[in-house]
């Protein structure tokens, strides 16, 4: 026959086992896993809808800076016009210098007088 006191330990060896196995029993598990992504899962998703506002601004800036880029390429691509037109201008306002000469009786090649315009 066994000692009392050994008998006493081996229920209490027992109880803590079967206590240990429900412990950590599967669905003990999910309970907690579930509890953790029940108190985690606002946080997250708030980080998710802030995340997806960012990229909405980001990608609103970045086509900002693609279109501002493409402007001034254009304009620089465009200098080659502004020189065609200024010199056009300058033949223009020779030509109209020429006319007023003409008019006033003088001979093309004296300067004409300083006109008010």
């Amino acid at each position: 026959k066994e000692e009392p006191g050994m008998e006493g330990k081996k229920v209490t060896d027992k109880f803590t086992e079967s206590i240990y196995v429900l412990a950590n029993e599967p669905s003990v598990a999910l309970y907690r896993l579930q509890e953790h992504v029940r108190r985690s899962l606002p946080e997250l998703a708030q980080h998710k809808a802030d995340m997806q506002r960012w990229e909405e601004q980001s990608q609103g800036a970045i086509y900002t800076v693609e279109y501002a880029c493409s402007a001034v390429k254009n304009l620089v691509d465009s200098s080659v016009y502004f020189r065609s037109v200024e010199g056009l201008l300058k033949q223009a306002i020779s030509i109209r210098d020429h006319m007023n000469a003409s008019a006033q009786g003088h001979s093309p090649e004296e300067p004409p007088p300083p006109s008010s315009a």
